[in-house]
């Protein structure tokens, strides 16, 4: 047992950085850009951390990770301890670590970023799990005794997947239903191998194997069974962790012109369809030589970055606000400003162009500039009168948001929904408005994120728990 030696002083010291591919070098290949911290780095930045009292970075923590508990051990160098930790409140840690906004949530309230940069913590816990990962000789975990309780989890995406880990650990029998055919969801359409390596996603989802979890794929809830048949089948409660996979559109003239994509397309058939690997694999893309992705969130720069890769010229953000109002992680629009990604802000889409065949030729935009704040907080984008010009691209790629699949709340009576098609909760736990049936994640939310969805299937699994045991 290693000493605790919690009472250490920080060190002062400036934050480690983040060792990355050569943009030069990465913008040809889909190789993992952010390399990780070695050992020695991620020691050095745990001694930064101030060990506080009552620490404030737990707190913006969705899934409650003891944050200075497992930096200390890191510190210490006990980083099968410092594992052990994340992993008790966190089943995903070495996705969570790669694509959570930690600078809005966790690093938000470390007491060092008043002053200065915060501790590394989604680097640290990253550091733990693909420590834990590379090594050879992991215990399996101890199953918990059987409580002779069924649950069925309707999707494989972050809050299907931490649902399923969290009510296997207390001894539920879980199986997951996942529509495509392979686990994650959005973890393995949605974003890029350069973010996020799928031998990663394919690791967290063999540890929940190692908990008793079933995943069965190829079953789409809603076509294939219904809820209602789970319930037939003997399942004692249903979560639904189905997501937001329909794409939203701008309802432009030229929308349905040869060459327009939805961000959902063009990442599922990069990323899930491997079609970067094309004609290794048999699923092609066809990306012309200037390409426009319009939108400003973690979508559009996942797509823009990915046109760099799959060979065009010129790849450009098309974002109706300023870059100040970019919804998107500062760490992604650097990473594509390092690549080469051409930003045109204040800029809107007004029409597709194409030509005689059906192609798009270019894309007619509008010069906006800021208003007062909308219901979102953000200035309110307003057209410039006679501000009109062309942007001359072969491609367009729409990323503007996506909305859940109405599929499983068409087929599910008593299963209500909002005008944007969520699917309504009663109260935080995401039990919806049918018994014994919970949702959470975008499914409920819309796009959101990873560490978001995570947390509402971590509450998900403590409502059904006392549901089910009768303690509530």
């Amino acid at each position: 047992m290693s000493q605790d030696t919690t009472k250490k002083k920080p060190v002062k010291r400036p934050r480690a950085e983040m060792p990355a591919q050569d943009p030069k070098e990465r913008i040809r290949n889909f190789n993992e850009v952010a390399l990780g911290y070695d050992e020695e780095t991620a020691v050095a930045e745990a001694e930064r951390c101030l060990q506080c009292k009552n620490a404030a970075c737990v707190e913006g923590c969705p899934v409650d990770v003891r944050i200075p508990e497992f930096v200390a051990k890191i510190r210490d160098r006990d980083f099968q301890a410092a594992y052990d930790l994340i992993k008790d409140t966190n089943s995903l840690p070495a996705i969570c670590g790669r694509v959570c906004p930690q600078e809005t949530q966790c690093e938000a309230k470390c007491v060092l970023g008043k002053k200065g940069e915060p501790v590394a913590i989604g680097r640290l816990e990253r550091a733990a799990a693909d420590w834990a990962m590379a090594r050879s000789d992991r215990v399996k975990p101890e199953l918990p005794e059987p409580n002779g309780k069924k649950v069925a989890v309707v999707g494989s995406g972050p809050a299907g997947l931490t649902c399923a880990g969290d009510l296997a650990k207390m001894g539920y029998k879980v199986t997951v239903f996942e529509a495509l055919h392979a686990p994650g969801g959005v973890l393995i359409y949605g974003i890029p191998e350069f973010r996020l390596p799928k031998r990663i996603v394919a690791e967290e989802i063999k540890a929940l194997s190692d908990l008793g979890v079933d995943v069965v794929c190829d079953v789409v809830v809603g076509k294939t069974i219904t809820v209602d048949d789970l319930f037939a089948e003997g399942y004692d409660a249903v979560f639904l962790g189905t997501g937001a996979g329909l794409p939203m559109f701008m309802g432009i003239p030229g929308e349905t012109l040869n060459g327009v994509y939805s961000a959902n397309e063009f990442l599922t058939r990069t990323n899930l369809m491997k079609a970067y690997l094309f004609p290794e694999w048999d699923t092609p893309i066809k990306v012309g030589r200037r390409v426009a992705v319009v939108g400003g969130g973690n979508v559009a720069m996942d797509s823009v970055r990915c046109a760099l890769r799959l060979g065009a010229e010129e790849a450009i953000i098309v974002y109706r606000r300023s870059e100040a109002e970019m919804p998107a992680r500062a760490e992604e629009v650097h990473h594509a400003k390092e690549e080469g990604v051409i930003f045109r802000t204040l800029t809107n889409p007004v029409r597709v162009l194409g030509n005689e065949e059906g192609w798009v030729t270019g894309l007619e935009c509008v010069r906006m500039e800021l208003g007062e704040p909308d219901e979102s907080g953000r200035r309110r984008p307003i057209p410039i009168e006679g501000s009109e010009f062309v942007l001359e691209v072969d491609t367009v790629v729409i990323a503007i948001g996506t909305t859940p699949n109405p599929l499983v709340s068409q087929t599910t009576p008593g299963l209500e929904v909002n005008r944007k098609g969520c699917l309504i909760t009663r109260d935080e736990s995401g039990l919806t408005t049918r018994d014994l049936v919970w949702a959470g994640g975008d499914a409920v939310t819309g796009a959101a994120t990873v560490i978001e969805a995570m947390g509402a299937g971590k509450r998900a699994a403590a409502a059904i728990d006392k549901v089910l045991q009768g303690k509530g």
